[in-house]
């Protein structure tokens, strides 16, 4: 007899070994053919439906809620059995099964993974759960705010994340739930409060090294980052950079607009951001990487600079304590992938936003004994020299294929995807904050850097962002590597090509227009000389050695000659050298050469 056979021959009768040991062979039992999963999805939901819900005859007890739910969760893996679950009555019926179970809560978040693994699978099912007839995003909201439990959390957060993740889809719910006082919160807070509470307490959690506690604040933050993302381009927002007036909202990037009801997330965020333990041997991993896609979307300016940097004097950054005690798992609800987990395309659109918004070495020494102070410069600055040494060791070329495969480690990724968020929050830093700014290029490159070697080659922090200004395979963080730079030297060509030398920016210059080394200028900021006095080459940012005459015989120069002449021609047939730059060209031109 197939498993429907068998469950369809059931009754309220049958022996209580019968019914459990039938419903644990459906929850185990390989896929079924579509007609038959549908069916049996739909008799035992009704069985759930008539014993818990109605009180009515059924199959089932009330004791048998948890195996016939993971059976439910089972069959509902599949397509065809989530469109079953999508409709609204069953949908209904989980989430009134969610609520009527939470003395059971093994059982109630049963029901509650059957939800979220429905709208895994069925987009239309997330609008469903959202309508008027099941509020279940309201509900989930309910149970995520009386959550006491990591798993609590982590389910409800799941649902919400998924409902909100199409703005046209959730628009009116997003703005509903961001702008609604909830009477039963403390102090008639909205989401982002209640939000803001779960995050502090999943902190403590995770250092408590509490199980789940990392993916509930994972799921967490992907439905914070929605609401932080969306609702500022649902309902008038304060502009914050004045060249975007006028932007079509459909051309909104993310950080472009804010609206202070969400300013109550920040402090929140950034406790995680300084606090969260980190895993090793790459500390750019979730829920870390959820925190930073949040704080991204945030300004920084002098209304919340205390949040952001603290008030207490600030000290050089320093290696933080890594962690890598508490194991991920990405597939609790029953599903193995997630194909909204990463908002690549809000962080791809906000690192392009960068050029036009900002237009307007380090040493490993111990702290001082001075106070400790929140600082997000100094711990995105730490952050970005602990992935970089661990994913580009020691002077290792950016495009070794080495580094491709390292990152291939952690999963099918990209340096771009890794590092990419990371160096665009401290491009924000650096733009909305001067002081972080100047912390941050004296970090890294201080008054006293040894420039006797190129500085290029260097096997720390300043080496690898330069090496990576000359990267093929890592385009996006080439780019934002430039930026990033550009930002901390005050977005003046000048001033950057004085700190790291025109030769190693050149190719970040040029595709912002400047097409010749910038003339050098007293007021750029940048030093011509290092502490001890010696002058610094404007071209390569090393100490400038007097020039020594080279002995050469008069058929050795003219190979150098016809060398260069092939560099040149090279150069200006592929199109990085306009035709008027090329040195050869001008002096024919000029009569300089026979």
């Amino acid at each position: 007899m197939s498993v429907l056979q068998v469950y369809s021959s059931l009754s309220s009768s049958s022996p209580r070994a019968t019914i459990s040991r039938t419903l644990q062979s459906i929850a185990s039992a390989p896929p079924i053919n579509p007609p038959s999963c549908k069916a049996l999805i739909q008799l035992i939901i009704d069985d759930l439906q008539a014993v818990i819900i109605d009180g009515s005859p059924s199959r089932l007890i009330r004791d048998d809620a948890l195996s016939a739910l993971s059976a439910v969760k089972g069959l509902g893996r599949i397509p065809h059995g989530a469109q079953v679950l999508a409709s609204i009555a069953n949908l209904k019926c989980l989430m009134t099964l969610a609520i009527k179970l939470e003395t059971a809560p093994d059982a109630s978040n049963e029901a509650l993974k059957c939800v979220a693994n429905t709208l895994l699978l069925s987009e239309p099912a997330r609008t469903t759960l959202l309508s008027q007839d099941i509020d279940g995003g309201n509900i989930c909201i309910e149970l995520l705010q009386k959550s006491v439990t990591p798993e609590n959390t982590f389910l409800s957060s799941r649902i919400l994340f998924l409902c909100t993740a199409s703005p046209h889809q959730s628009a009116s719910f997003i703005q509903s739930i961001v702008e609604t006082k909830r009477t039963h919160f403390p102090g008639n807070g909205t989401i982002i409060d209640v939000i803001a509470l779960k995050l502090d307490d999943l902190i403590a959690s995770m250092q408590a090294g509490i199980k789940m506690s990392r993916d509930a604040m994972t799921d967490l933050l992907k439905l914070t980052f929605n609401l932080l993302v969306h609702y500022p381009k649902l309902v008038p927002s304060e502009l914050q950079y004045p060249a975007l007036a006028g932007s079509p909202d459909d051309q909104k990037v993310m950080g472009d607009f804010w609206n202070s009801r969400l300013d109550g997330i920040l402090p929140s965020l950034v406790r995680a951001f300084q606090t969260v333990p980190l895993s090793s041997p790459n500390p750019l991993t979730s829920p870390l990487t959820h925190i930073i896609h949040s704080l991204i979307t945030i300004p920084v300016d002098s209304s919340s600079r205390a949040i952001w940097f603290g008030t207490l004097p600030h000290s050089r950054p320093t290696t933080p304590q890594l962690n890598s005690s508490e194991p991920t798992n990405s597939s609790l609800t029953g599903s193995s992938h997630d194909d909204q987990s990463t908002p690549k395309e809000h962080i791809e659109r906000a690192i392009s936003s960068v050029i036009p918004a900002g237009r307007r070495s380090f040493h490993h020494s111990p702290l001082p004994d001075s106070p400790s102070t929140v600082d997000c410069a100094s711990r995105a600055y730490e952050l970005l020299d602990m992935t970089l040494a661990h994913f580009l060791p020691g002077d290792i070329d950016s495009d070794d294929p080495a580094v491709r495969d390292l990152c291939k480690i952690d999963g099918d990724t990209s340096l771009d995807e890794i590092v990419c968020p990371l160096v665009l929050l401290i491009t924000r830093l650096c733009l909305g904050d001067n002081d972080a700014k100047t912390r941050i290029r004296q970090w890294l490159v201080p008054e006293d850097l040894d420039r006797t070697h190129p500085l290029e080659k260097r096997a720390d922090l300043l080496g690898r962002c330069l090496r990576l200004l000359a990267s093929v395979y890592h385009s996006r963080l080439k780019d934002s590597m430039g930026e990033m730079l550009y930002a901390m030297c005050d977005s003046n060509a000048t001033t950057l090509a004085g700190y790291f030398g025109y030769g190693n920016v050149a190719g970040f210059l040029f595709h912002k227009g400047v097409v010749s080394a910038p003339p050098a200028s007293a007021t750029s900021g940048a030093p011509p000389t290092t502490a001890s006095g010696l002058p610094i080459n404007p071209i390569t940012g090393t100490v400038e050695h007097p020039s020594e005459n080279i002995d050469m015989t008069d058929e050795e120069k003219e190979h150098e000659a016809e060398k260069l002449f092939v560099l040149f021609d090279r150069l200006e047939k592929t199109g990085a050298l306009p035709p008027s730059q090329n040195p050869y060209r001008k002096a024919f031109q000029e009569g300089k050469m026979g």
